[in-house]
């Protein structure tokens, strides 16, 4: 019984750390609170594994798992940036920007519940990359205007509900005699979080998030010159022809 339950307790605690921070950036720490999702990202990762590993998933663990995906990295970051950097702009475009972001989210999500995807990949930018971007974006507020960041938040709901492809690492495995690891690896990357600086801490892991964000959007990109390229040739050839 409890073995069946471990990878639902992973997703619980996911969602825990998003009510969590949710607490923490309207007590005025938006930093830790950035944090709180980082380490949701982290168990977001390892409970289909866990899942996969011990062989129980389940349309319940699923079903889960989004409401918890919903809450921890499309709300939670949504009132992060809202807190830090919205909050003073224009209130409707405030209030627009902000709640686009975790309905594209929910949308990204259902679409993903119900429609098959391309093997190794996710179409559209997965929201707890899409979350983990725009939280520990908010903290670069000092250094980034607010229009900027509008614009971020746009950007990265967009490709949330877009057809673009993103690598798809969920499907590297845990071995089943490695699963007793993995409560030791999330203590100890809580503990070392929560003993950083959570500024320095979320502003490191922003690179290879923004990476990934637009590693799928170049890919994309780099598919419609091919593409254009292919149809050129095959315009030119047929014009050869015809002569």
């Amino acid at each position: 019984m409890i073995t069946k339950s471990l990878p639902s307790l992973f997703t619980i605690g996911n969602l825990f750390l998003g009510i969590v921070a949710i607490i923490l950036v309207f007590n005025g720490n938006p930093a830790l609170a950035a944090v709180m999702v980082l380490i949701a990202m982290l168990l977001d990762g390892v409970d289909g594994r866990v899942a996969r590993a011990l062989n129980v998933q389940s349309e319940f663990g699923k079903e889960l798992d989004s409401l918890s995906d919903v809450i921890s990295f499309g709300v939670a970051p949504a009132f992060i940036i809202y807190v830090v950097a919205f909050q003073e702009m224009n209130p409707a475009a405030g209030w627009i920007v902000t709640a686009l972001f975790p309905i594209c989210g929910a949308l990204r999500l259902a679409r993903f519940n119900v429609i098959s995807g391309v093997p190794g990949y996710f179409i559209g930018l997965p929201i707890p990359a899409a979350g983990g971007v725009l939280c520990t974006m908010a903290l670069f507020q000092d250094h980034i205007s607010n229009i900027i960041l509008l614009i971020g938040t746009i950007l990265l709901s967009l490709l949330m509900v877009s057809n673009i492809k993103y690598p798809n690492f969920k499907k590297v495995g845990i071995p089943k005699a490695a699963i007793w690891v993995i409560p030791i690896v999330v203590i100890l990357a809580v503990v070392l979080a929560l003993n950083s600086s959570p500024s320095v801490l979320t502003k490191l892991i922003f690179v290879p998030l923004v990476i990934y964000a637009l590693y799928g959007l170049k890919k994309n990109v780099d598919t419609l010159f091919r593409r254009r390229r292919k149809q050129q040739r095959e315009d030119v050839d047929t014009v050869k022809h015809e002569a």
